[in-house]
């Protein structure tokens, strides 16, 4: 089977074209800067090949013309007909406790999801965008719905309740959701594949760390707690967010600045984080170059960062009555070595013993990178989130066919 996978933000689209049959990627790229002057799409071709094409893409539904078009043209197109696409698989962020798994999109399960707008307001809007263009594009090609929330839906309930009434809880749905749940679960299913280790047996820390990050305590196959919570700005301290704070802080911040709430949701999702602390960027790659300098901001976002994964490692240890393994992935988890390197110090009481030899210089590679006598296998493990969305895209057709 033939699957597109789309993941729309708010001026962008990514998407990556699946044969699923013989486990190839026809064609991968990006739309950028929609509804901006400059906006263009990079198309890459499975040659390797990359083409860049520039155009007014003033909406999202333009965007995956453009994407279709180039897909399906004679000289850079992978495809005859459109026809020769089987499903599209969207990455939608939030599902709410409606969508516990992914689902086959009808009309009826569109306006479901468009109830969850408000909870993830920068994410879900896009992602639907991309939904309606390829309704109206090719409305005969069946879509699936992939939830980064969804791998979370089997945390406890006393994982996933916040101690403040109830009734906010019932009336608003107010609750730790928890997301980058797909990557989540490919990075943790992947690693018992690499390590030859059944899923069901092990109890398993997933770190997930670019420029949002989150952590996960993966036992016996299930989420049982994640650190994103309601929204994605709680937990680990990432790019330009802020991860946990005393929600004291934030309302004396808002008395004493005399700003509203949507310029402190600005001020807690784009300007805090590594950002905020070290004044000049959120890439941790500019920031480790800025410590080695000398510049003591920088250093102290390091440790920051480091402590609060750690933290987080200690916490799940903890809930799930131990580990076996650590895995690393998303941009920071899979690149920095630094990173790895400080988050792992001094755990060695918890098991945790990683080989310098191994992790110094890692990119982008699965590799356990833990000593052979350390109790607790640490590996980096690189996410493939749209592999995920594809293959739970097919089965969901298969099954919708299988059932009709």
């Amino acid at each position: 089977m033939k699957i597109l996978v789309i993941n729309c933000g708010s001026s962008s689209i990514k998407y990556q074209f699946y044969s699923l049959a013989d486990n190839r990627v026809l064609a991968k790229g990006i739309v950028e800067k929609i509804g901006m002057k400059g906006s263009f799409l990079k198309h890459e071709k499975e040659s390797g090949q990359k083409v860049l094409f520039e155009g007014e893409i003033l909406d999202h539904k333009i965007g995956i013309e453009y994407i279709l078009g180039v897909l399906s043209s004679v000289k850079h197109g992978c495809v005859a007909t459109l026809q020769d696409i089987n499903a599209v698989g969207h990455r939608v962020v939030h599902g709410g406790e409606e969508f516990s798994e992914s689902v086959l999109l009808s009309d009826e399960t569109i306006a479901a999801l468009e109830k969850y707008n408000e909870l993830a307001p920068l994410h879900n809007p896009p992602n639907l965008k991309g939904i309606y263009a390829i309704k109206s594009l090719i409305p005969e090609i069946p879509q699936v719905a992939v939830f980064d929330t969804a791998f979370h839906h089997t945390m406890p309930q006393h994982a996933f309740m916040y101690a403040i009434p109830y009734a906010l809880y019932k009336k608003y749905g107010i609750r730790r959701y928890g997301f980058h749940g797909t990557s989540h679960r490919y990075v943790s299913n992947r690693a018992c594949e690499i390590l030859e280790v059944d899923p069901k047996t092990v109890k398993v820390i997933t770190c997930h760390l670019g420029n949002g990050a989150s952590a996960c305590a993966v036992k016996y196959g299930e989420s049982i707690d994640t650190s994103m919570g309601f929204t994605p700005v709680e937990g680990l301290i990432m790019g330009t967010r802020s991860g946990d704070i005393d929600m004291g802080a934030v309302t004396y911040i808002m008395d004493k600045e005399r700003i509203g709430t949507k310029s402190t949701s600005i001020l807690f999702n784009k300007h805090s984080g590594l950002l905020g602390i070290t004044g000049i960027s959120f890439d941790m790659r500019e920031i480790t170059t800025a410590a080695a300098n000398g510049d003591e901001r920088c250093q102290l976002a390091i440790k920051m960062l480091n402590y609060r994964i750690k933290k987080y490692i200690g916490a799940y240890a903890a809930a799930m009555g131990g580990v076996d393994i650590l895995v690393f992935t998303g941009g920071v988890g899979e690149n920095s070595d630094i990173t790895r390197f400080g988050v792992c110090e001094d755990l060695e009481f918890l098991g945790i013993d990683i080989d310098q030899q191994l992790n110094t210089g890692l990119r982008s590679k699965e590799q356990v990178i833990s000593k052979k006598d350390s109790r607790v296998k640490v590996i980096v493990v690189p996410t493939n989130e749209e592999l995920m969305i594809a293959i739970d895209t097919q089965n969901i057709v298969y099954k919708s066919v299988a059932n009709s």
